[in-house]
């Protein structure tokens, strides 16, 4: 493979969202960090697995953006809440956060639940087409890999130079986890879904400067959280 053929095969489109910067719409179509928009009627705020209520971190519009992966298929907006323990429990996120998903036929009622940790703000979406994988976080096929390692030996190519494109280290839908540190999933059973980051604007810092990457196996409706920071 040359160089120019592996990037097409790595490339993948995805959305990236940026904070602010407009008037809020409080439309259904409108994504938000720090706040919860929409609900079911029946619907109240989470709790962790120690009983705790579960503050709003995201809300995510999916429909009419590029990237979605085949996973969220049908998906029409995320809700995305975290435990106020959630940073004693890094090791092991099961049960510290929550993902609610809805289809475009759920009757939705508008709310306004924010977190007071977080100062809530619109996201602006923006579509991408060069999303690439870090070198050591995963994403990357074994024959592509392979030919890489070739490049590097015979040709002095160097992957992050010569090769990666873009790494989105920002609010996400889609493309590749943008891991900080060494990283890695479940391939097989989990598929890359979205990621919050650290956010400046939203006054919103994951320990230091780090991310929250969310993974999906729509076979078993599960969710999977993963956090690395610098």
């Amino acid at each position: 493979m040359t160089v120019q053929e592996i990037k097409e095969k790595l490339m993948k489109e995805a959305t990236i969202f940026s904070t602010g910067g407009v008037r809020p719409t409080n439309e259904l179509s409108e994504s938000w960090i720090g706040k919860a928009a929409w609900k079911k009627a029946q619907e109240s705020m989470p709790s962790d697995a120690d009983g705790k209520e579960m503050a709003p971190l995201a809300t995510l519009f999916l429909e009419g953006i590029v990237g979605i992966p085949q996973s969220l298929s049908g998906i029409y907006l995320c809700t995305i809440f975290i435990s106020p323990d959630i940073f004693a429990h890094l090791t092991d996120l099961n049960g510290y956060f929550c993902v609610r998903t809805y289809g475009k036929e759920d009757a939705l009622i508008p709310c306004d639940w924010v977190n007071e940790k977080i100062k809530a703000f619109p996201l602006v979406p923006k579509a991408v087409s060069n999303d690439m994988p870090v070198w050591d976080g995963g994403g990357i096929p074994a024959e592509v890999e392979d030919e890489i390692l070739r490049l590097e030996d015979e040709e002095e190519i160097d992957y992050c130079e010569d090769i990666q494109e873009d790494i989105y280290v920002m609010h996400k839908v889609g493309g590749y986890p943008s891991y900080i540190q060494p990283g890695g999933w479940d391939e097989e059973k989990y598929e890359f879904a979205f990621q919050i980051a650290s956010d400046e604007k939203a006054r919103f810092n994951i320990v230091d400067s780090g991310n929250f990457y969310f993974f999906y196996c729509r076979e078993n409706r599960q969710w999977e959280m993963q956090c690395d920071f610098y």
